[in-house]
């Protein structure tokens, strides 16, 4: 049976490889950027919206959805600080347009969007709600970068809270907190050859697809909580 899927950040990276690896030919994606994929496949509805504007991004995406049934939404996006990751970032050196903007990207459009979208994901019969998260979300990790670690911690916030309403609805909701990503070699590639070229320092996107495609095969009797999958070689967590 075909399947609709409501997908966030598709343009590249993680996201552009899930709407194109995850579902299959029959299904419809709805997918939601702010710049269109180049090679976006056939079964994709693209909405065009900027996330740093949450509420003006919530009503283009209900304005094509509409009442439209929703098996699965996956909200893939997470913008970081400038110098983020590096000796040179600054919390005090942060702008205050700079915080706003990962704070209404990263936390208040998901938020708004799980609020608007509730009422569609209900007319599947086994939704699941998939939130990527990152390891600056789990609790003492070694990072610095403080509004991107905020949001990802507000992630899980909202999962947690959010599956007490969903029960009585048979709503999955998950988050995966995921280390560094090999989001410079596309899906396509085999692991192996991702583990060659990156010194094992990255995690495959075929890895975090087939966490995702384990969320997506449980019936509606299991609630994954969180899937934690820091790489190998990190020593952030």
């Amino acid at each position: 049976m075909a399947k609709k899927y409501l997908i966030y950040g598709i343009s590249k990276g993680l996201g552009r490889a899930l709407a194109q690896a995850i579902p299959q030919e029959q299904d419809v994606v709805f997918g939601v950027s702010r710049s269109k994929p180049a090679d976006a496949k056939d079964n994709l509805v693209w909405i065009q919206a900027d996330l740093s504007q949450p509420t003006e991004a919530v009503s283009a995406v209900e304005a094509i959805l509409g009442d439209t049934p929703l098996d699965y939404l996956i909200y893939n996006v997470g913008i970081w600080e400038q110098e983020a990751f590096s000796d040179a970032y600054d919390f005090e050196q942060s702008s205050t347009a700079e915080i706003v903007q990962i704070i209404q990207t990263n936390i208040t459009a998901c938020i708004l969007s799980l609020h608007a979208f509730l009422k569609n994901l209900k007319g599947s019969e086994n939704a699941k709600i998939i939130l990527i998260g990152s390891t600056w979300g789990l609790e003492n990790h070694k990072g610095k970068e403080v509004a991107f670690s905020t949001s990802k911690f507000a992630l899980r916030g909202m999962v947690h809270a959010l599956r007490e309403t969903l029960r009585e609805h048979a709503i999955g909701i998950s988050i995966l907190n995921l280390g560094y990503l090999a989001t410079e070699c596309d899906y396509t590639v085999p692991p192996e050859q991702v583990i060659e070229e990156t010194a094992g320092a990255l995690i495959p996107l075929t890895d975090v697809l087939a966490a995702i495609r384990f969320i997506l095969s449980t019936s509606k009797a299991t609630c994954v909580k969180e899937i934690d999958m820091p790489a190998m070689q990190d020593f952030n967590v």
